[in-house]
């Protein structure tokens, strides 16, 4: 009886303790986690992605991001179109069959080329670069840290927010208790005013992991609904 008294004790300790960390300290840890080498501001490597999704054919992506040459490219290929989005050096840079596919085209696309590499770049740098890329110059992370319950788990939530010229959304990081492995992010849309506008966003489950250039990276990120948990779609990441 004396043990589980004990035990009990020392289990308490440990959870006002992780509710007392702050938003830092435990971005360190999870950063220790996930990047233990540092190796993510050298990152120079090439990340093979499936992204399966209700309704629509597979989308397989050949992502190559090199960060010390700041290099971005990608070829993404969905049934029998192929094609290639590509930023050096802040330029956008259209490649010949790409630039003869864009001319053939009846319907302009919502977004040009060049935007929509940007935005290739920007999502697949972000996602794989996380938690490290929370360390950004312009993004605000929360001191106060939660703890918060999910689906029947319980997770040191890391809250982020974002300067005007970066970013307006809201974005909720869950973490492991016991490693600050990440495990589920969330993001929320904001009004004019800034506050949430609680039936927008999303949630991304994350399950498995790949080791690459020593970086732990989620092996698959599921997409849902803040709203209704409507399932959107999943991204593999191939070994």
């Amino acid at each position: 009886m004396k043990n589980l008294v004990f035990i009990s004790f020392l289990f308490s300790i440990s959870i006002v303790f992780s509710q007392k960390i702050s938003g830092s300290e435990l971005l360190d840890k999870a950063i220790q986690y996930h990047d233990p080498n540092n190796n993510w501001k050298t990152f120079n490597n090439t990340l093979n992605v499936t992204m399966k999704t209700p309704n629509n054919p597979k989308r397989v992506s050949v992502i190559d991001i090199d960060l010390p040459e700041e290099s971005f490219n990608v070829i993404a290929q969905r049934d029998t179109i192929s094609s290639r989005y590509t930023i050096k050096k802040g330029k956008c840079i259209i490649a010949p069959a790409d630039s003869l596919r864009i001319a053939s085209l009846k319907e302009k696309p919502k977004r040009s080329h060049c935007e929509t590499a940007a935005l290739y770049k920007n999502y697949y740098t972000y996602l794989y670069g996380l938690p490290m890329k929370l360390k950004d110059k312009g993004t605000i992370i929360d001191e106060k840290v939660e703890l918060k319950s999910f689906k029947g788990k319980k997770y040191l939530v890391l809250k982020a927010t974002y300067e005007a010229t970066v970013g307006s959304d809201i974005w909720y990081f869950y973490f492991n208790r016991k490693t600050y492995a990440m495990e589920i992010y969330q993001f929320y849309k904001t009004d004019d005013k800034g506050n949430i506008k609680k039936d927008s966003g999303e949630y991304i489950l994350l399950s498995g992991e790949s080791i690459i250039s020593t970086i732990k990276m989620p092996k698959n990120r599921a997409w849902y609904y803040n709203k209704n948990d409507g399932y959107l779609g999943t991204d593999f990441l191939m070994d």
